[in-house]
């Protein structure tokens, strides 16, 4: 057999190697909602969201009414949120939200909306940062944690027997913390370059506007060690008192201040 026989040969067998996906691509032209919405969500189910989201969005101008093309408004919504693009997710959501107030659903997209903003400072150099320097949330940008937070509360407040309620409030508890503990961040931050008078005012707010959260002990400390560098000695011992009622054995209460005749509250 000549080489050019063998060459048409192989260019032969790989053209039929691809007709049954020519095929295919020709056969969606003729799919059904229901055909369009399953293999989309095959493609969501293999981790291909951008598929997905092409399959989801050729359904919706495809039929552009009834029941698939309002759930693949949703789909889209998630297929963005698990593609981590988060303002994508949150758009998709919104439009949906304004296009089917009353849908049975519509509580799922306010669900996503927190969720994409949970994660929107999670991307991946927040993970790295996360996973590999230990960084924690609270040392972030607070914006997408107060965006989620108010997001699930409007969840909880207009649907209270969702499904996604109980979860939602869970996560809002994570996130006033997460929010409590940046204000005793940026406090920490002013108390080291010396801006004591601003370090007292974020610690003040905290225990204001977050005063059953884990920050509330910092904040206090906080609070002592500013009356203390600013000579407001009285200021200082009443917060102390307060400190010592509430958290008698506070971590800022370390054996090793008394060794070296500092004040506790000089341990920080």
């Amino acid at each position: 057999m000549s080489r050019s026989v063998a060459l048409f040969l192989v260019l032969l067998l790989s053209a039929c190697g691809l007709l049954p996906k020519q095929s295919s691509l020709e056969d969606s032209k003729n799919w059904s909602a229901s055909k369009f919405y399953s293999e989309a969500k095959s493609e969501m189910s293999s981790g291909n969201y951008s598929a997905a989201i092409k399959l989801f969005e050729q359904l919706e101008a495809r039929y552009p009414y009834g029941r698939y093309a309002q759930q693949a408004q949703l789909e889209i919504g998630y297929a963005h949120y698990k593609d981590g693009e988060q303002a994508t997710a949150i758009a998709a959501a919104d439009r949906f939200i304004k296009l089917h107030p009353n849908h049975a659903n519509v509580d799922y997209a306010y669900y996503l909306k927190g969720l994409a903003n949970f994660n929107d400072d999670l991307g991946l150099m927040g993970i790295v940062s996360e996973k590999i320097l230990g960084q924690d949330m609270s040392e972030r940008d607070p914006k997408a944690s107060r965006e989620s937070f108010e997001n699930f509360r409007e969840l909880v407040t207009r649907f209270p027997d969702s499904k996604y309620t109980p979860d939602a409030v869970q996560r809002m508890k994570h996130l006033v913390n997460v929010v409590a503990l940046n204000e005793v961040q940026v406090a920490r931050y002013y108390m080291r370059r010396g801006g004591y008078v601003a370090a007292l005012n974020r610690a003040q707010f905290t225990l204001k506007e977050y005063p059953q959260t884990p920050a509330t002990e910092e904040a206090l400390f906080i609070m002592i060690k500013a009356y203390d560098a600013l000579g407001m000695t009285d200021l200082r011992d009443d917060a102390a008192r307060v400190m010592t009622k509430n958290f008698p054995n506070s971590r800022f209460f370390p054996d090793s201040t008394a060794a070296s005749g500092d004040s506790w509250w000089k341990f920080w």
